[in-house]
């Protein structure tokens, strides 16, 4: 069953985009540029990939989502909420005492969130367990993992995509929102990954590398999954921290900073105007 928001996926995005930015004013809380980066990536998988329904979270035959970057979680509430799975003024509760939408994605208060993220490192190795079990339980459903790029620091993240290939996970896709900077500073400058992409073919996943804000590109990869036929398929996407607000977009300060007095109605001009 799919219940999808009658929008196309530009116009999702932008909704989500809004939402990033007044949660994050509203409750005066960081990680708006990793939300602002993945915004598109959401908008193809819950406007026109995933199958659920929003009235059974639990429903069996759902594919699975995980947000390995569960810091970014804004952007997941945001697209959970237009989705209906939860009304929309609950997202006026984002990092409040009592939520049910608490800073970090958590499966235990949040309708649609399949496992509680945050702690890097982590989504992917879950993934690969839920896709693994499907596969043995004779399942059809998909696992889906966007992963952030700092977080392809973690050894543990490098096992699991070892992992995956030897076991023909076909039934796993990856996405790696690739926007180059991380919690303290450029991906490069941090722990290089170059060539991303590269890594993953070695590790025996069937990869591409897009742009990761062109909604027609994510669409058709996705659309295609399994990629190759006994593989797990990894897609980089290449984003930009803080994507649809000029003075956010490439700027590590706002991995941590909300925008605050007339930076809120700037940033709402800048993604109105998409």
């Amino acid at each position: 069953m799919n219940t999808k928001p009658e929008v196309s996926t530009a116009e999702l995005a932008r909704r989500i985009r809004h939402h990033i930015i007044v949660m994050a004013n509203r409750a005066n809380a960081s990680h708006i540029g990793s939300g602002l980066s993945v915004a598109d990536i959401l908008a193809v998988l819950y406007g026109r990939i995933l199958r659920f329904d929003p009235q059974r979270p639990g429903w069996p035959e759902r594919d699975r989502f995980i947000l390995s970057k569960g810091h970014s979680c804004a952007a997941l509430y945001a697209v959970l909420a237009e989705c209906g799975f939860f009304p929309m003024q609950t997202l006026e509760t984002y990092y409040q005492n009592g939520t049910i939408l608490p800073g970090h994605a958590t499966h235990k208060f949040t309708p649609g969130v399949e496992a509680s993220t945050g702690s890097l490192g982590h989504g992917l190795p879950l993934g690969v367990g839920m896709a693994l079990a499907a596969k043995r339980d004779g399942k059809t459903h998909r696992v889906f993992v966007v992963l952030s790029d700092g977080e392809c620091d973690e050894g543990s993240n490098w096992e699991a995509a070892l992992f995956a290939p030897h076991h023909k996970l076909d039934n796993l896709v990856v996405l790696v929102d690739y926007n180059k900077i991380q919690s303290l500073g450029n991906v490069k400058d941090v722990l290089d990954l170059d060539p991303l992409a590269d890594k993953w073919r070695a590790f025996g996943w069937a990869t591409q590398e897009l742009n990761g804000h062109d909604v027609v590109a994510l669409e058709k990869a996705l659309s295609g999954v399994p990629a190759q036929a006994g593989r797990p398929t990894c897609i980089v996407a290449n984003t930009i921290k803080g994507k649809g607000v000029s003075f956010m977009e490439n700027k590590l300060q706002y991995h941590y900073t909300p925008p605050r007095g007339d930076e809120l109605p700037r940033a709402l001009a800048e993604v109105e105007a998409k």
